[in-house]
This record gives structure tokens, C-alpha cells and sequence, in this order.
């Protein structure tokens, strides 16, 4: 019996890789090399039960990560940025990652990759948390390692965090505070990467050198309110605020996702229909929040 070709799955006990992990062990096509920066978390212990080899790798240990990419046949790469906040420190690990890849050989990486908004607006607009990683992009592909990239649309999770719709102080509704006017904005939950991911694995000729824009579906806030006003049984309204209003509401990276919305105001590149092909299960956002009621409760 010939032995199944490697992946490695960077990042394999947090979200994206965790979703990619699952759905490669689950197409039962490749074997997976699970890597996270501890081996004995739960989530990798998980996933050495479930079929994972998993191995200990740390984005700022270049000796790690070529070790990891011995014998492998590809790799699916994140880095995350909020780990840090530093633009330059993901675009460094992202190009040893690529150097690596080229180095050891490998026949096909999948990126979670973003566009450089910089490059792309002239300057105008600033968004650190893609500008890096479309600096990657380019990177890997300039230095000729057979890549795809994957740019996901906004999370779906963001609504039950960072986008938690919030009581208004006139009246008994709630508000969802997001700076894009009437335009929509494509979304799609993290959790449903992983079979995207493992389709491409399956097709690398289709998609070798390509940017793949992911969309589970493209809604107005307005639209984004009525799913969360359903499925809370509560007034949910667009809050209707500008880029400008937002930038100064004083948080954490207030200025960076006001500046994020400025571009899904120019309605970057996300295939909705590519992606429901590519995993047939994608969730909509009113099946995701059917999936997360109880990350709701006490609104």
C-alpha cells in the first residue's frame, strides 16, 4: 500500500488550521502533520486521535518549521497577526515559511493570504493585517513555490465578539455597528475553511498560482441585523456609522477596521459560488448563528 502524501497544517490547534486539519484527516486522501507550538493542548492531542502526527513548530524557530517540512508533499500556512500587531514581523515569518517551502520542495502551499490594501489603494489606506500577509502572497509566488492562495471574507465569528450587536441608549432595540453603508459585505465562518482547503488540495492544477476570494454570502448591515434580530428574538438595527465615526471610537485597531471597511467598500474579489462548490456544506450566516446561540445569551 502506497503511504498517503503529507500535509503540513500550520496553526493546527486555532481556528483555520484546526477546520483544515479536520476536513484533510476527514477526505482520508493525504496525511496530516498537525503543527502547534505545544503538543500536549487538547485540541492536539485531539487531533493525534483523530489521525494527526503532530509535531512541535513555532514560526519564530526557523530550524522547527524545515523540520516539519521534511518529506512533505504540501502545507496549508497561517500566521496570525493579532498574535503580535506587528505588519512586519507576520511578512518576515511569512517569507521564511516561503523560503522553506522552496528549499525542502514542496509541490503545493495553500496560503491565508489577504490583499495588500497599501499597494492597492496608492497608499491611501492602511490595513497592517492584510497589507502582510498580501506582501507573503507576493513573496511566494515571485520566488516560484506552487501556492494558492485562500482570502476569506469577514468572519461570521466577529458577530459574537468584536461585532456583538450592542443595546441601544434611546430604546428597548440593539444596534450592529458596522461602517459600510448600504453596500454588502461577504462573510463566512472560519470553521468552514477546512473543506474549501481540502478541495484545493484535491485540484492543484486548477488552482496553482491563484487567488481564491471565499464567500459563504454577501450582506448589507442591514440585512446582517434582520438574520440577528430572527434569530434573537430582539430589534436588531443598522447603527448606520461612517469609516469616520468608527475610527474614533477609541478601541484596539478602531482605525485599522474602519480602514478594512473602506476596502470591503470597494468590493474586493470573493467568489460566493466558487466557494459553495468548493465546500458544498458552507454555512449562511443565519445557519451559523442557528450553530451559535449560546455564544448570544445575555443580550
Amino acid at each position: 500500500m502506497t503511504s498517503k502524501k503529507v500535509i503540513v497544517v500550520f496553526g493546527a490547534t486555532g481556528a483555520q488550521g484546526g477546520s483544515v486539519a479536520r476536513a484533510i484527516l476527514e477526505n482520508k486522501k493525504f496525511a496530516v502533520r498537525a503543527l502547534t507550538r505545544d503538543v500536549t493542548r487538547p485540541k492536539a492531542l485531539e487531533l493525534r486521535d483523530l489521525g494527526a502526527e503532530v509535531v512541535k513548530g513555532d514560526l519564530n524557530d526557523k530550524a522547527s518549521i524545515e523540520a516539519a517540512f521534511q518529506g512533505a508533499y504540501g502545507a496549508f500556512v497561517v500566521t496570525n497577526f493579532w498574535d503580535h500587531l506587528s505588519k512586519e514581523k507576520e511578512v518576515c515569518q511569512g517569507k521564511m515559511v516561503a523560503d522553506a517551502a522552496k528549499r525542502l520542495g514542496l509541490k503545493h502551499v495553500v496560503y491565508s493570504g489577504l490583499e495588500n490594501v497599501k499597494r492597492l489603494s496608492g497608499g491611501k489606506l492602511e490595513v497592517p493585517h492584510f497589507d502582510g500577509k498580501g506582501e507573503v502572497e507576493e513573496y511566494f509566488w515571485s520566488i516560484g513555490v506552487p501556492m494558492t492562495s485562500v482570502r476569506l471574507a469577514a468572519y461570521f465569528e466577529n458577530f459574537l465578539t468584536l461585532w456583538k450587536p450592542a443595546k441601544a441608549s434611546d430604546g428597548d432595540y440593539y444596534t450592529l455597528a458596522l461602517p459600510m453603508g448600504d453596500i454588502p459585505m461577504d462573510g463566512i465562518s472560519v470553521a468552514d475553511v477546512g473543506g474549501v482547503v481540502s478541495s484545493i488540495f484535491n485540484s492543484p492544477e486548477e488552482f496553482f498560482g491563484k487567488a481564491v476570494g471565499l464567500s459563504a454570502e454577501a450582506l448589507t448591515v442591514q440585512q446582517y441585523a434582520d438574520v440577528l434580530s430572527k434569530s434573537l428574538g430582539k430589534e436588531v438595527r443598522d447603527a448606520k456609522i461612517t469609516p469616520e465615526a468608527y475610527e474614533k471610537l477609541g478601541f484596539p485597531a478602531a482605525e485599522e477596521m474602519a480602514n478594512m471597511c473602506r476596502f470591503y467598500r470597494m468590493r474586493p474579489d470573493r467568489d460566493v459560488k466558487l466557494t459553495h462548490r468548493l465546500n458544498p456544506k458552507v454555512k449562511s450566516f443565519s445557519q451559523f448563528l442557528a450553530e451559535n446561540k449560546g455564544a448570544l445569551k445575555g443580550i
